[in-house]
């Protein structure tokens, strides 16, 4: 049972750091085969990471990191479950914002926040 576990884990995760990286992609206006020319692989190579077939290993975590201007524990908050990650993630998202649109999202995600909990 222990592996399944494991197996399922692991998949989730590869999946959330996989969108983590395409969304990087995206922010940096690169296409995945630019990302695959500069990491010196082919585009399926940057394909199966973004789809979450294969997890990047440290060192590609941190060239990719390199490429998108962040840094790689970014990539990695972005995809981690954990309370103090996500709101680290919340923090960024909403530190660009001026004070009038941070009290609009403030107040959408408290509405959104007490219509779940009623669910």
């Amino acid at each position: 049972m222990e592996g399944i576990v494991n197996k399922t884990e692991q998949k989730r995760l590869a999946g959330s750091i996989g969108r983590a990286i395409a969304k990087q992609r995206v922010r940096s206006q690169l296409t995945q085969e630019e990302v695959a020319e500069r990491l010196g692989v082919g585009n399926e190579a940057v394909s199966r990471i973004e789809r979450g077939r294969v997890i990047p290993n440290i060192v590609r975590l941190i060239e990719l990191a390199e490429i998108f201007n962040c840094e790689a524990a970014e990539l990695l908050g972005q995809a981690s479950f954990h309370i103090d990650d996500q709101s680290s993630r919340m923090k960024q998202l909403l530190a660009p914002l001026n004070q009038n649109d941070r009290k609009l999202v403030i107040d959408i995600v408290e509405n959104l926040t007490t219509r779940l909990q009623k669910g």
